[in-house]
């Protein structure tokens, strides 16, 4: 594990200079690691994706219990460096550890040489729900998973129906798992310490609520919904429907009232309508 001085000492070798204003905030506190490594639950079967890793805290703490992990670092210093962290600091796992130099969001399938199983990862807060949902679309074998974010994205990623922050991301995410709220993360375990707050969300995939309607067209339906929060669904939804009298007979065919609003509505609603637009495609 990397202490503070461990980590000061690695960014000064590399050269960095970390800033809040580029978001550069790296975990310095074994506890917290070991902490993250527990809530994951990650087990000697799992090949963990670690989406960046930086200088290594949370990848020498996922080595000891996982099968494997493949670490996807952008900057190719960092990525670079990782490898000889791990011989020096975890020697007996160190040939469990794949990195690859990319940009996660840019990531299929076909570049893993093991297909992921758990997701865990301090990601950036400014691209913490995409990486995400990302990730659960293209790795269908990501089973379980956990991720630090910006504690506001926490929330909204785990929100259900008829909350304040309920929204795109809370129903995109829901299409592939059960999200969930799993701690708070002090500010202190970081260096340098953000001006934000962090939180933990653990997800477990589950079955997609729609095995017809496509993906794609269910979540266009969901950001139409929640583009204008304030505009029924009726209004929101007549210009994908064709009218507002034809999004009105879909709404009803999904069991929907026509005077709610996105933030009333499940995942599984969104793919009842979606479905309903389908049938009558037919």
């Amino acid at each position: 594990m990397l202490g503070p001085a461990d980590v000061r000492r690695l960014a000064g070798e590399l050269g960095i200079r970390p800033t809040k204003k580029l978001g550069q905030n790296f975990v310095h506190d074994p506890n917290t690691v070991r902490r993250i490594v527990a809530a994951a639950g990650v087990g000697a079967e799992d090949v963990v994706l670690e989406v960046g890793p930086g200088l290594g805290s949370l990848t020498l703490g996922l080595l000891e219990p996982a099968q494997h992990v493949v670490a996807v670092e952008v900057d190719p210093e960092l990525a670079e460096r990782l490898p000889r962290t791990a011989a020096e600091r975890a020697p007996d796992a160190a040939d469990r550890l794949t990195v690859l130099t990319a940009d996660a969001l840019r990531l299929r399938a076909a570049d893993f040489p093991r297909q992921p199983t758990a997701l865990v990862a301090n990601l950036p807060y400014n691209v913490a729900v995409p990486v995400v949902l990302h990730l659960l679309a293209e790795l269908p074998q990501l089973r379980h998973g956990l991720v630090m974010v910006q504690s506001e994205v926490a929330e909204r990623l785990a929100a259900g129906p008829g909350g304040r922050v309920y929204g795109v991301p809370s129903v995109k995410a829901a299409w592939f798992a059960d999200v969930r709220r799993a701690g708070a993360v002090p500010r202190n375990v970081f260096w340098p310490v953000p001006n934000v707050d962090s939180g933990l969300v653990s997800f477990t995939r589950i079955p997609p609520p729609s095995s017809s309607a496509p993906r794609a067209e269910v979540f266009r339906v969901v950001d139409l919904a929640f583009a204008q929060r304030r505009k029924t669904l009726r209004a929101a939804l007549s210009g994908w429907a064709g009218s507002g009298a034809a999004a009105e007979e879909l709404l009803r065919c999904a069991g929907v009232q026509p005077g709610a609003r996105g933030e009333q509505l499940e995942i599984a609603d969104f793919a009842r309508l979606a479905e309903c637009a389908q049938e009558r495609s037919a």
